[in-house]
């Protein structure tokens, strides 16, 4: 299970750097073609929409990057963060209802639960941060 584990962590986070880029990018087309129109109001709007297209992207891509990388070093909250990302990513479909159904498969294994109570108990305040 530490194999599928590893792959839905790298999967998010691969998934939702794609998600950031593309919001990146639709931000600097629209602004982009606003600003070779050399026309005041479609400026404003292309960038308007430009900006929260990007933003709205670029934001519902940092979960999936945050609990990515969470699950890479076994932290539970992550494994929580990701099942609930995995529920949302089932109305994208193709690929995110793919990762969705494997994420949550994987998450709720048994063997999976185990593998983050493994993990040494230490200073917890300190812990939680690393």
């Amino acid at each position: 299970m530490e194999r599928h584990l590893t792959a839905v962590a790298a999967l998010h986070v691969g998934l939702s750097v794609v998600g950031g880029l593309a919001g990146i990018f639709v931000f600097a087309l629209l602004t982009g073609i606003g600003v070779i129109t050399n026309e005041k109001e479609a400026m404003f709007i292309l960038s308007t929409i430009g900006i929260g297209v990007g933003v709205f992207l670029v934001a519902i891509s940092v979960p999936g990057i945050i609990g990515g990388f969470g699950l890479f070093r076994r932290k539970e909250w992550a494994r929580i963060l990701v099942l609930i990302i995995s529920a949302i990513d089932l109305l994208n479909i193709p690929f995110g209802t793919a990762l969705g159904i494997y994420s949550i498969w994987v998450l709720v294994q048994e063997e999976t639960i185990r593998l983050f109570r493994l993990q040494p108990q230490g200073n917890k305040t300190a812990q939680a941060f690393m």
